[in-house]
């Protein structure tokens, strides 16, 4: 495999998503209001015109990291490999340093428009785990899957004991030799929903997995629940959670999540700030500088 792990960013680098409503703030920001970007390749592989000029001069400035939406990972359709050798070939021509994917599916008979979990059992695990490596390999690089929100309890086996979602999680990036990209707000959404310790959560995953982060807003629909939106501010209790992840995982790439709901551009640039300086809480600049 080629190009393992993000070695074009920085362990402190901020960034934020690549959408189409952005375009104009993006391509024309100072120096300095974020350090990477992050796409979805299918919103974006084949598309010319304006679009794509704006997309070749951005990525020609900035790196691109791209996270994935379609691929189904958990489901039982084969993979879709035509899809992947495409995804590759923009890896490459985007100079991409990492392809991430939901540890979810979201097809059955065709599309679902959602994100649905994995059954947590070990028969999910060396099923998905073999479909990992199976991306890893038609994209020609290591992947990173994310630990996603959801609100019913995971789908079960009555013929196999369900597994914790700490330890499906662990056991699939130990089995496919993969990355974890670590959603800082679903393990918080997570947390109230199924009512358990966030911060437990957080301490037992492997370190040496983690890749980068994604960090979002929410909406609070109860006091016990939880809705994972990615349209509003990313909230104290997250941020908190944030800082917990970087004291017990170390510094890490940390992308900022917005879909839509979208604020002025100066509010995202705000909250890439917020991002800054709970790093700097963790690790101040000048000591990073120092031993870099």
């Amino acid at each position: 495999m080629t190009a393992d792990g993000i070695g074009q960013l920085e362990s402190g680098a901020a960034g934020l998503g690549l959408r189409r409503a952005l375009l104009g703030p993006l391509q024309s920001s100072p120096p300095g209001d974020f350090d990477f970007l992050e796409c979805a390749p299918e919103n974006w592989i084949g598309v010319g015109g304006k679009f794509g000029a704006a997309l070749e001069d951005l990525t020609s400035r900035h790196p691109l990291v791209c996270h994935g939406l379609s691929l189904s990972l958990g489901g039982v359709a084969p993979l879709d490999e035509t899809f992947l050798h495409r995804v590759r070939r923009f890896l490459d021509l985007h100079r991409v340093p990492l392809y991430s994917e939901h540890l979810s599916y979201c097809s059955d008979d065709g599309h679902l428009y959602d994100l649905l979990p994995i059954p947590f059992t070990e028969e999910a695990v060396h099923h998905v785990a073999a479909r990992i490596r199976q991306t890893q390999d038609i994209v020609g690089r290591r992947i990173a899957v994310e630990n996603v929100s959801y609100y019913a309890p995971a789908p079960a086996d009555r013929d196999q004991p369900a597994l914790r979602e700490i330890d499906f999680i662990k056991a699939v990036l130990a089995e496919a030799d993969c990355d974890l990209l670590l959603d800082v707000n679903n393990i918080y959404v997570n947390a109230i929903n199924h009512r358990y310790d966030a911060s437990a959560f957080l301490a037992a995953l492997p370190s040496e997995r983690i890749a980068y982060i994604h960090v979002a807003g929410h909406y609070d629909e109860a006091d016990d629940l939880k809705v994972d939106t990615h349209g509003a501010p990313v909230k104290d209790a997250v941020w908190s959670l944030l800082g917990e992840a970087y004291r017990v995982h170390g510094l890490r790439p940390t992308l900022l999540e917005r879909d839509f709901n979208f604020p002025p551009y100066a509010e995202l640039v705000g909250e890439l700030a917020t991002i800054r300086k709970v790093m700097d809480d963790v690790s101040p600049r000048s000591a990073r500088r120092a031993h870099g």
